[in-house]
């Protein structure tokens, strides 16, 4: 996002730096040559190809946030926004931003945040190389939004723990190398007796129950997973005893923030696209921009990005400065989400009955779109956090 300086020269408004624009330009490049090419392929296929993960990291985007140290790049946390935002104003396809997101955004910050050393080696830094891919697992066939109903259990016995339950709607969960995991060490306490454990795909007892097929979001693999008896030894434990609530919270508002970016990218997509369209198709002998009924969409498109981006980069700015954004960051969430499906239906409006077929993705957008106010925290979480916040 820029704003026209005195000298009338475009300049990067806070909080982005002329480097953030660098990035930007650098992600965008990426994706329309090396990723758009690809996807419908990998579309149809139901999953992108393990090596993105390998030039992603050759690029240095899975450690954008992360100390050199680590391998990462040592940025800081709106490069990483940038990275969320511009993977799909770019034109990727939602279910390679959630693969990539979901490693980059959701499953390795606790790591870094609450993992000792050893589990910097062991799991962040080659997470960081693209060697191992992360998943984050906390849903489960009976416990999403209410993460005091986690139901797998993990019992204490010589040497770490005993893993039972199951999870479910866990993205890169077929092919992850390790998983993030929720479990409950304590059986009562709801929130209280919650921690979590680093699960790793070789442990005996450790099952991909199904590869799940979903409405949107195709190439990206998303998976039900088993425990049946999986130990766990006493060094994977991350965080706390007990403690794993406050480690699900410290990431929730990033997280959230994330996906609002990602709704304003493809919000963005969406209105550039639609306005090409519009100024290309033709009917009646001119072009179907000119019609008063495509130029007030393209004018709602317009002010759902704007509101949307604003709200965003305001909660953004908030966060990096280090002060509290939850309410921030749960309106823009809550907005952005819809707005982003309703962005993505003008968008097929616009393109006719052409916006239903494969070549002319917006129908692709629209599916992905629908997860928006879904994951993450429904929309009916994000008010209730917001109503809760005035008091009532």
């Amino acid at each position: 996002m820029s704003v026209i300086s005195d000298s009338g020269v475009r300049a990067p408004s806070p909080p982005f730096t002329d480097e953030h624009e660098d990035l930007r330009a650098t992600v965008r490049r990426w994706v329309e040559s090396e990723i758009v090419p690809e996807q419908d392929t990998w579309e149809r296929r139901r999953e992108f190809p393990r090596e993105l993960f390998d030039r992603a990291a050759e690029l240095g985007f899975l450690g954008l946030k992360y100390p050199e140290r680590l391998g990462g790049q040592g940025g800081d946390a709106v490069h990483d926004a940038v990275w969320a935002e511009e993977l799909a104003a770019a034109g990727a396809c939602g279910g390679v931003g959630a693969g990539l997101g979901a490693h980059t955004g959701i499953a390795t910050p606790p790591i870094f945040s609450f993992g000792t050393a050893e589990q910097h080696e062991r799991f962040l830094r080659p997470a960081i190389a693209g060697e191992r891919i992360a998943a984050l697992g906390i849903t489960e066939p009976g416990a999403g939004s209410d993460v005091a109903s986690i139901r797998t259990t993990a019992k204490r016995v010589d040497g770490g723990w005993l893993v039972n339950g199951s999870k479910t709607f866990i993205t890169n969960g077929v092919r992850a190398d390790f998983l993030v995991c929720a479990v409950r060490t304590r059986p009562e306490g709801g929130h209280a007796g919650i921690s979590f454990l680093i699960l790793e795909r070789g442990m005996e007892g450790y099952e991909v129950s199904r590869k799940l097929e979903k409405l949107g979001w195709h190439s990206s693999d998303t998976g039900e997973l088993a425990f049946t008896d999986v130990h766990v030894p006493e060094e994977n434990l991350l965080g706390a005893e007990n403690e794993g609530f406050k480690l699900i919270m410290a990431n929730f508002q990033w997280e959230r923030l994330l996906m609002a970016l990602g709704a304003v990218g493809a919000m963005d997509w969406c209105l550039r696209r639609s306005v090409a369209y519009a100024l290309e198709r033709r009917a009646f002998g001119r072009a179907i921009g000119s019609f008063q009924a495509i130029r007030h969409k393209i004018a709602e498109m317009a002010t759902k990005l704007e509101a949307g981006r604003a709200m965003s980069y305001a909660a953004l700015r908030l966060l990096d400065s280090g002060q509290d954004a939850l309410r921030e960051v749960t309106a823009a969430k809550l907005f952005t989400q819809r707005a982003a499906v309703e962005t993505a239906d003008e968008a097929v409006q616009i393109h006719g009955g052409y916006g239903y077929m494969r070549e002319y993705e917006v129908e692709r957008v629209l599916r992905d779109a629908r997860l928006g106010p879904i994951g993450g925290g429904t929309d009916e979480v994000m008010k209730e956090i917001l109503g809760r916040g005035f008091g009532l």
